[in-house]
């Protein structure tokens, strides 16, 4: 599933080409992916404003009318350039005022585009790279729950976009076990593990994020921060620390990686 740092990717190159412009023509080829798509007509001809990022969420502001709002899901791409013959899982066609489109395309139909919204939001914890996110901020949120530390770090409602990859990197440059109940965290503890996740979602973004299966910018190019991956998808190679075995376990079904040296 694209993360933070895909999502940011996406939303960085749509902000590049798509403000002044506006949308000619949307065909919708699908009536539903995860829940239905509602008439995207009415956002014809409307002037793009802005593209930002909320969590997970691809957010197109336009005048006078509520946002488009488009969630990649496991497996969503947007992609932008000259017209193409239609691929298979093609959903909607955003055909540009230049001759251009952007279309997204999702092969799992776990992805989301909706207009509105604001109820999407409304359950959402803090942006990890903003400063509300600091360290007295994550120790309240861990200081009372015995959980497993990985899985509160991964609460949309506690931080949003810290998914799998960049927990289990967060936890590994921490020392820090993804099992370790999140009330044994100690403050300091806390400190160096809201810097490592500022810093990993930071290099993950300047590498434009990590292509394992699905995610490919919208330019169509793949990500690169799989190459710098210290733990995740490494089970069975050594350490880059210490050269043991890096291991996997299996937490609220995920895949989390480990090193049972370095981390405890």
């Amino acid at each position: 599933m694209p993360e933070l740092p895909e999502v940011q990717t996406v939303c960085d190159e749509l902000e590049n080409f798509l403000p002044g412009r506006h949308f000619s023509q949307i065909i919708t080829l699908r009536d539903k992916i995860r829940v239905p798509i509602p008439d995207l007509t009415v956002i014809e001809g409307l002037k793009i404003k802005q593209v930002h990022r909320r969590a997970k969420y691809i957010v197109i502001n336009l005048t006078d009318n509520p946002p488009l709002i488009i969630h990649l899901g496991m497996s969503g791409k947007i992609t932008i350039g000259e017209p193409q013959e239609r691929k298979k899982h093609d959903h909607v066609v955003f055909e540009l005022d230049d001759g251009s489109e952007m279309v997204f395309n999702d092969a799992r139909r776990f992805g989301l585009v909706t207009l509105g919204g604001d109820d999407l939001f409304a359950h959402l914890g803090v942006e990890p790279l903003s400063e509300e996110f600091d360290t007295d901020y994550l120790y309240a949120k861990l200081s009372n729950k015995s959980a497993p530390v990985k899985n509160i770090i991964m609460n949309q409602e506690v931080v949003v976009g810290v998914g799998n990859i960049y927990a289990s990197e967060a936890l590994f440059r921490s020392g820090i076990l993804p099992s370790r109940a999140a009330n044994k965290i100690k403050h300091k503890e806390c400190e160096l593990l809201v810097q490592n996740i500022k810093a990993v979602l930071r290099e993950a973004i300047a590498s434009g994020g990590s292509t394992l299966r699905d995610y490919v910018r919208s330019s169509g190019d793949l990500g690169y921060f799989q190459h710098s991956h210290k733990v995740y998808g490494r089970e069975g190679e050594a350490c880059v620390s210490c050269s043991s075995e890096i291991k996997m376990m299996r937490q609220a079904g995920r895949s989390s990686f480990y090193c049972s040296i370095c981390q405890s």
